[in-house]
């Protein structure tokens, strides 16, 4: 926008410029032009003054000697012809061709006076031509004709249309600069917002806008942002306090319903009874599961936590260790490959322990019996790459678009226990940590989730 509104600005300063130095460069050639007019043309009636008694006499050795030292000074050609035409006189610089001689004398000759060509331009390459009928007593004896050289004059031109060209130059670059000082004070205010905007969509809900810089109409734009971003925050910030809230206050009556529920399990002698009173317990377990789920989604978004240096490849070996048991018990491979050296990332506070934890659960979860799960450790990217993968089901395109969304199971997962919010958490937790989170399928099958976290020196 900045360039836009600077290119705006030079073309209205070209247009003024060119509407304003084209009438005066005209002007200034036309004047420079008549200046040299009006020289010849008194030169030139003062010689027509001298050869009418010439004419008449015969006698043009004294008109000689006055031509001649006049060609000899100024290096201007005259010559004097008579009434039919005949070169009288010739001084030495008058021009043998002219295409520009002919009518001049053919005019003069007519009893009137001639001088061309209108304006002399830079670019000009004929002489200034004046001619001026010779007459006594009302009858045209002849013409004198002068023919001026034009350099000195297609150079003062010159000059000054330089000059006018370079004060257009100065003013041309005091418009840039101001244009630039101009566009910057208009466009601050939108540069800020668009950095805060940015800001507060990477998880910085405290981000504002300085309201004091720029336009008026820029400056009520600002301050209604900071009121309107004042108003989401804390609209957000009373929606996780009131999931954090009741995720813990609903934890307590849970527990208590769970105890008495097992308590009830002695008093049940049929089969139905004892098929009910565990289908119970899991659901009470499964409720459970989503209040946690709740809760440690509400605290991971409650905004960007300081970031802690974690070593990537500690974490995923102990994670595997602590997922082993469950591997076996379900006949599952569970197989970690890391770097034989030290790999460091920057997360929130145990991001990495809980986002392969999720991702981990899901690929035991949903890998058949005798599956493998690949848990690696690597470098990519300027960071570091956890990546799950496993040989189990996988998801489709659709499903792995929709597959971070809260409460989202696939349709083949009804009936696998969980929550729908593993992998919310894990986007959310990686979000705040600066990462991201990458799903796709595996080949030939499977699901391989990425999780990528800053290093320490990036």
């Amino acid at each position: 926008m900045r360039r836009r509104l600077v290119t705006s600005y030079l073309l209205l300063m070209a247009l003024v410029l060119l509407a304003l130095e084209t009438p005066l460069a005209i002007t200034l050639a036309n004047r420079e032009t008549d200046q040299v007019r009006v020289n010849r043309l008194a030169d030139a009636t003062r010689f027509a003054s001298l050869s009418g008694p010439a004419l008449r006499s015969g006698a043009v050795g004294t008109l000689r000697a006055e031509l001649d030292r006049y060609d000899q000074l100024y290096g201007i050609g005259v010559t004097v012809v008579d009434r039919e035409h005949r070169s009288v006189l010739v001084t030495a610089h008058y021009p043998s061709e002219s295409t520009a001689v002919e009518p001049a004398r053919r005019v003069a000759l007519a009893g009137q006076q001639f001088t061309g060509p209108e304006a002399i331009w830079p670019w000009s390459t004929g002489p200034l031509v004046v001619a001026v009928p010779i007459a006594d007593g009302g009858e045209v004896l002849g013409a004198v004709v002068v023919s001026s050289p034009t350099s000195r004059v297609r150079q003062s031109v010159r000059n000054m249309w330089l000059i006018l060209a370079g004060v257009g130059v100065l003013a041309v670059l005091a418009c840039v600069l101001t244009a630039f000082g101009l566009a910057g004070w208009v466009l601050r205010p939108v540069t800020v917002l668009d950095s805060v905007t940015h800001e507060i969509a990477g998880g910085d809900r405290a981000a504002r806008v300085q309201h004091q810089i720029g336009p008026p109409e820029l400056r009520r734009l600002a301050a209604n942002f900071n009121d309107m971003a004042d108003a989401v925050s804390d609209s957000m910030e009373r929606q996780r306090a009131f999931v954090a809230h009741a995720s813990h206050q609903l934890r307590n009556p849970l527990t208590a319903l769970r105890l008495r529920v097992e308590e009830l399990g002695p008093s049940l002698t049929d089969e139905y009874g004892r098929t009910e009173h565990q289908l119970a317990l899991e659901e009470t377990d499964r409720l459970a599961e989503v209040l946690d789920g709740l809760l440690t989604l509400a605290r991971a978004e409650r905004g960007r936590d300081r970031l802690v240096v974690v070593n990537a490849v500690a974490v995923a070996e102990s994670r595997t260790v602590a997922w082993q048991p469950l591997a076996r018990h379900r006949s599952i491979t569970l197989d970690v490959t890391v770097p034989d050296y030290p790999v460091s990332a920057r997360t929130v506070p145990t991001a990495m322990d809980q986002a392969l934890d999720a991702l981990i659960d899901n690929a035991v979860k949903f890998t058949e019996p005798g599956g493998h799960v690949q848990v690696t450790v690597s470098r990519a990217d300027g960071g570091v790459a956890v990546t799950v993968r496993d040989d189990g089901r996988g998801m489709t395109d659709a499903q792995l678009d929709q597959a971070t969304e809260r409460f989202w199971r696939a349709p083949d997962a009804q009936n696998v226990n969980g929550a729908g919010l593993g992998l919310t958490i894990v986007a959310v937790l990686v979000d705040v940590s600066g990462g991201r989170l990458t799903m796709r399928q595996a080949q030939p099958r499977g699901l391989e989730a990425t999780v990528w976290f800053q290093s320490p020196d990036s």
